[in-house]
Parts: C-alpha cells; sequence; structure tokens
C-alpha cells in the first residue's frame, strides 16, 4: 500500500510531465482534506503542500483551528470548495481563503455584507452549473457575465475566475469545452478574472489541457476517506 506521500509524489510528477507536455505553468494544487482528520492535513504541510479544500463550514473550522493553534503552521491556504449556505458565511470568513461557490444572489449579498470591513479582498470563484439539474449549484451559463458584472464591482470581493464541476457519469471534455469557453468570455470583460478551478482525481490531466489553474485532488492523494 502506498504512503501518503508516495501518492503525493506520483500525482505532483504526473502533473509536472503533463504541463511540460503542454509547454504550461503548473497549477494551483488544492489537496481535499475534507472527511479526513487535522492530521492528514498537517502531514500534507510537512510534506510541502499550503493549499488545502474542504467542503463543509461546520467540518472545515473545528479543523483550521486544531490545525493552526500550535502558531507553527503559517501559510496555509484553506479553500472552501462545497457550496456554501448563506447563514454559515460568517464561520466561513474565519478560515477561508478563497470561495469556490459563488453561484446565487442570496449568498453574494451576505458576502458583502459580511465582508464590509475587511482589510484584504476574498477571492471567489463563480460556479458554474454545466448539468440540467439545478440542485448541483452553480450560476447558469445565460446568468453568468451579468452576475460576474455585480461581484467586480464589489471591492472587498476578489473576482478569480470560475469554477465547475465535470458530469460525474460521462465525458469530462464536453464540460471542460464549455467551461473553458465561458472562461474565455469572461476574461474578455475582466481580465484578471483568468482563473480556472476544474480537475479532481478523475480527470486533473485531462482538465490542464482546458487551462485549469486550480486542480482539486481528493483521494488520488489522501486516499479513501475515513467517513
Amino acid at each position: 500500500m502506498t504512503s501518503l506521500a508516495e501518492r503525493l509524489a506520483q500525482t505532483r510528477a504526473q502533473i509536472t510531465e503533463e504541463c511540460s507536455r503542454l509547454n504550461r505553468a503548473e497549477p494551483v494544487l488544492i489537496v481535499v482534506t475534507k472527511n479526513h482528520p487535522v492530521t492528514l492535513a498537517q502531514e500534507l504541510f510537512d510534506l510541502g503542500e499550503r493549499d488545502f479544500g474542504e467542503n463543509r463550514v461546520q467540518e472545515a473550522l473545528p479543523k483550521f483551528l486544531e490545525f493552526s493553534e500550535p502558531g507553527d503552521r503559517l501559510g496555509a491556504n484553506w479553500h472552501l470548495i462545497g457550496q456554501l449556505q448563506t447563514n454559515k458565511v460568517k464561520q466561513a470568513l474565519e478560515f477561508a481563503t478563497s470561495l469556490h461557490s459563488l453561484d446565487r444572489q442570496s449568498l453574494l449579498d451576505e458576502l458583502i455584507k459580511r465582508t464590509s470591513e475587511r482589510d484584504h479582498p476574498l477571492e471567489v470563484f463563480l460556479q458554474v452549473n454545466l448539468t440540467e439539474d439545478p440542485n448541483r449549484g452553480g450560476v447558469e451559463p445565460a446568468d453568468l457575465f451579468d452576475f460576474a458584472a455585480q461581484v467586480a464591482n464589489v471591492k472587498t470581493l476578489k473576482l478569480e475566475g470560475l469554477m465547475a464541476v465535470a458530469s460525474l457519469s460521462g465525458d469530462p471534455e464536453p464540460d471542460f469545452e464549455t467551461v473553458a469557453s465561458l472562461s474565455q468570455k469572461l476574461v474578455s470583460d475582466h481580465p484578471s478574472a483568468n482563473k480556472l478551478s476544474i480537475g479532481m482525481s478523475g480527470d486533473y490531466l485531462l482538465a490542464l489541457s482546458y487551462g485549469a489553474t486550480h486542480l482539486r485532488i481528493g483521494t488520488a492523494i489522501t486516499g479513501n476517506r475515513n467517513i
């Protein structure tokens, strides 16, 4: 059985090799630590990782507090990659460096309210719904650019780009093509919003071909989840 360090090294080597083949810069690797104990994040930090992904505020906040308690693990970035309920925004802002799932007006309104006194803008990605299922979360492509214009005008938010989850049952390539095209349109209006948070354990190498700047990789590195 491979160790965490071995799985991490193998994943990073594959990313480096593919980026070299594509002649492109390497992405930010977000290791998804949800459903794992804080000790796994601490071990990853000791292995050199600085970006961690969590889905739920109620799990992430206590994990963040325990992780940070000794005061000697500075420089970690916590990415909230799951859907965020409006009543959890205040807690999310206690730990989240960036939010990858801004997807609706009510959440934007709450973020504006809760970030009004921040010294540094919160990094946000707009989640795009690439399915016919409204329960999957995400902004509909038809509404995306008007919503992006609103976000870009909020001084306490920094519009980073787009996030999407490819089909869980089919070929991810058409979904990556769609979000890459949407990204190009977004950048034409908002040049600094050029990030793409796409690619997970099963499709991250393909995502690199479509411009992924942030990969959200869980089980390929962390192994099976504990809960």
